[in-house]
């Protein structure tokens, strides 16, 4: 099966590279970053292009939301399976005659980060159940943990993702800019970060809540309140807090 992945940013890059250290064959990466799709060809030795796209039978799209739609329409072969990497897009947002698929891997993804690619659940949908087959068959010869998934539910798994990783990577980059005011190295809080997630692979999340609020330690709350002089920090804080302490009942 001749594959081309479409994109040269971080999504890209990774499906490309996951293909690759499993022996899965690439026949082009393809975009407009001429720049960034070199590195990723030099790198795993796949043929690029800025400018013709290659025939292939499967072409899987990792570009951005908004990009979606109108770089799908650069496929304008009929008989061949179209796949968005997208948590939040339906299929149909596909612009082609084509079958269309999403193909969506539940990560966060950087270039400079290296990834265990088997642990990475892969959500797929399809149109028929030959091509559901053929995804799932490809996404399981990368990851360990693959299942299908209509749009409906992969929107909710896209909003829980948000608020797992998007929203604790904001809070790690507010915590960094509290620690950086005062001089003291974000380094320190890492053994603390890392303990608080890993616990949740043992206790429920709600379990393993601690801290001044689900305590209802008012002394504590105050005192933090009065050392935020940042109006965007505090606001935060009072949030994240009266969340804590409605879930608690406080």
């Amino acid at each position: 099966m001749q594959i081309v992945i479409i994109g040269s940013g971080n999504v890209a890059y990774h499906i490309a590279k996951a293909f690759t250290l499993k022996g899965i064959s690439l026949a082009q990466i393809f975009g407009r970053n001429e720049k960034e799709l070199s590195k990723i060809s030099e790198e795993l030795d796949i043929p690029y292009s800025t400018e013709h796209l290659a025939d292939a039978d499967l072409y899987i799209i990792c570009v951005s939301d908004n990009s979606v739609g109108e770089v799908s329409k650069m496929i304008t072969k009929k008989n061949c399976l179209v796949a968005h990497t997208s948590g939040s897009l339906p299929k149909e947002t596909l612009n082609g005659e084509y079958r269309k698929a999403s193909f969506y891997p539940l990560q966060t993804f950087s270039k400079s980060k290296e990834l265990e690619y088997e642990k990475i659940p892969f959500f797929i949908e399809t149109e028929n159940e030959t091509d559901t087959k053929t995804l799932f068959e490809l996404a399981s010869r990368i990851s360990e943990n693959v299942m299908e998934s209509n749009h409906e539910k992969r929107k909710y798994i896209h909003l829980t993702a948000v608020f797992a990783s998007n929203f604790v990577n904001h809070l790690f980059s507010r915590a960094k800019e509290i620690s950086d005011s005062q001089e003291i190295p974000f380094d320190y809080f890492l053994p603390l970060i890392d303990e608080t997630v890993q616990k949740i692979h043992e206790i429920e999340p709600k379990m393993a809540q601690t801290g001044p609020a689900v305590r209802n330690d008012l002394r504590v709350l105050e005192l933090h309140e009065q050392l935020l002089q940042d109006e965007e920090s505090l606001t935060i804080y009072k949030t994240m807090n009266h969340s804590i302490q409605k879930m608690y009942e406080l």
